[in-house]
């Protein structure tokens, strides 16, 4: 027997209950709550006879199918709300063996979910949301992931296709939202092309590094399946091309002219660490990377400067500055204003970003670990000249005896350096450290010396609120991984209320928190264009408090004596998430790199 529900009300026609079929009702009857005519009622997922699929068809709803198409798409998650428009995707998701359903408390924790998924685990990430307020909900997070090119797919609710145009309840124009930033955005308008859609949003996504949406009629997810499932091993395949072997021979002609050629790896040599340090090692350069790209060279390695850019080490400019060509590796390379007059050559997987900005001497288009290890056999062994190398390794040096200091800085309140410095003791090799936007971000970016550790932020759009989102994804992609999130005040209480989230997923994360009480970057910057801090200070809670309300454990630091204990403590607690609220100076501020460049007039 099936279920009917008024797509005005709500109200639900049960044939069992009433004892006469939905269909043989009179064409007048009305609802008896509202009033509503009988057109505008829909029959609700998983009710009714099922009839037998034809031969090689799939068995169930749309809804059904979205899900085990995903499933076929090696999808393990989905984040997200639950609501009317969606109902029926959440039913088919709480009847798979395949896919899970994470509930979060607020729809951007749930496209920043998505978002990390695609940025740790190289996988696509999908999200969920209702129609109308649940699809703006979403949009920060996707756009992290579209300008920082992580895979993702958002299965968008949808009011019913018979009412859409209407202006119906929480109805709003869904693609028209969506497609500036989407590579490929599309509504289910029919049962037949259910897994065909999905299909190609999910190979979009991982094609362009982008965001894959589809509105999703709630009708037409409710409705009987039609057609079969797309095999993954058959349809489903990623983008590793390698560079011509001209382009790559090109390039090793101009390093093998080089006296003191620079390693720079971005985001797209980020499955290539072995390779970048096998080729640095082989040409005797120094390295560096792009913030993204911090922990995919052990910065423990001599040839190793660290993050060069804003919010990087002034020995990671200098290093490049000193050289005589930039061997780019994944990057669009924004850091040209630094090293102006220094040519390059450069390898990236999309021919766009080779020369965006810059002339190159040569360039490679392809898969960067291909380009590297085809590199590897192309160029001749090479070492800089002795006084170069030593002003290097003495900025090198300075640099790390910096970290060293601000290790033993034990002052009250907590210098925020000092919690950086300490976290190169206390961070497991194995961990993932995902990091929030703001002052801390600088302080961590410079003075944490990743040797194993990876590190994940919101790099393109720098969006607060990523860090404790992130972590959760990390801790579900990796489980028995140790994962840190490094947060501000101003960050962790965009979407602080979603610890409950880890707690319910018991997903023992480590959260820091930097409280000052602040916006200290935005008075960085407030003071760096001359005007008077404003705006910017706001009363706290106890988050540590709050982490313990919520089932987490939660501690407060407020000397430094203190902070190194509370850690070990946190990571002893691993059955469910911890949160370290450190109460740091609020008068310390990070310059970045550039900043101090600049003050001492190099």
């Amino acid at each position: 027997m099936a279920r009917w529900k008024c797509s005005v009300c709500g109200y639900v026609y049960d044939e069992a209950r009433e004892a006469i079929p939905f269909a043989e009702l009179p064409d007048d009857w009305r609802c008896p709550v509202c009033g509503a005519p009988k057109s505008a009622f829909n029959q609700l997922a998983g009710s009714g006879e099922e009839g037998q699929a034809a031969e090689g068809e799939f068995a169930g709803t749309v809804a059904d199918q979205i899900v085990a198409q995903l499933a076929a798409y090696g999808v393990r998650y989905v984040y997200g709300i639950p609501g009317d428009s969606n109902l029926p995707l959440v039913d088919a998701l709480r009847r798979s063996k395949d896919v899970d359903f994470v509930l979060v408390r607020h729809e951007e924790t749930a496209a920043f979910m998505a978002s990390a998924r695609g940025k740790v685990a190289d996988e696509i990430g999908v999200c969920l949301s209702i129609a109308g307020p649940g699809t703006t909900n979403l949009i920060t997070g996707l756009l992290d992931a579209a300008t920082d090119r992580s895979p993702v797919l958002a299965l968008l609710g949808q009011v019913s296709e018979i009412r859409l145009g209407s202006e119906a309840f929480q109805e709003i124009d869904q693609l028209s939202l969506y497609h500036p930033f989407t590579v490929y955005a599309e509504v289910l308008s029919a049962p037949p092309k259910a897994a065909a859609v999905v299909s190609m949003a999910v190979k979009k996504a991982y094609a362009e590094n982008g965001v894959a949406a589809l509105s999703l009629p709630t009708d037409v997810l409710a409705a009987p399946a039609q057609g079969s499932l797309f095999a993954g091993d058959r349809h489903l395949f990623r983008n590793v091309a390698a560079p011509t072997t001209g382009s790559l021979e090109a390039m090793a002609a101009v390093i093998a002219r080089a006296k003191r050629p620079f390693v720079f790896a971005g985001w797209g040599a980020r499955a290539a660490g072995a390779e970048v340090l096998a080729l640095a090692e082989k040409l005797g350069a120094f390295v560096a990377t792009t913030s993204r790209a911090k922990g995919v060279v052990p910065e423990t390695h001599p040839l190793a400067v660290g993050v060069m850019g804003s919010i990087g080490a002034p020995c990671a400019a200098r290093a490049a500055q000193a050289s005589d060509l930039l061997v780019i590796l994944g990057s669009g390379f924004r850091q040209r204003n630094l090293v102006p007059g220094v040519p390059a050559v450069q390898v990236d997987r999309n021919a766009a970003r080779i020369g965006k900005t810059f002339e190159v001497e040569a360039g490679a288009v392809g898969d960067v670990t291909e380009a590297l290890r085809a590199l590897a056999a192309l160029v001749p062994q090479g070492e800089w000249d002795p006084a170069s190398r030593e002003t290097v390794e003495r900025e090198r040096a300075s640099h790390l005896q910096t970290v060293a200091d601000l290790r033993e800085k034990a002052t009250t309140p907590i210098h925020p350096g000092f919690v950086v410095a300490r976290l190169n003791d206390l961070l497991p090799r194995e961990a993932v450290v995902t990091v929030d936007v703001g002052d801390h971000t600088y302080w961590f970016y410079k003075y944490f010396v990743a040797d194993g550790q990876r590190t994940y932020l919101s790099a393109n759009m720098a969006s607060m609120g990523f860090g404790l989102p992130a972590a959760m994804s990390a801790s579900l992609a990796y489980p028995g991984r140790p994962v840190f999130c490094v947060t501000g005040d101003g960050g962790f209480g965009m979407l602080m209320a979603d610890f409950t989230t880890a707690v319910r997923e018991r997903l023992p994360i480590q959260v820091v928190v930097f409280n000052d009480g602040r916006l200290k970057n935005i008075v960085k910057e407030q003071r760096i264009a001359g005007l008077a801090p404003y705006g910017v200070e706001f009363p706290n809670p106890g988050f540590a408090s709050f982490a313990s309300s919520a089932g987490g454990f939660g501690v407060r630091v407020e000397a430094p004596e203190a902070f190194v204990p509370a850690v070990e403590e946190a990571l002893a607690t691993n059955d469910r998430p911890s949160l370290v609220e450190v109460m740091v100076d609020a008068e310390e501020l990070a310059a970045p790199a550039a900043v101090a460049l600049a003050a001492e007039g190099k």
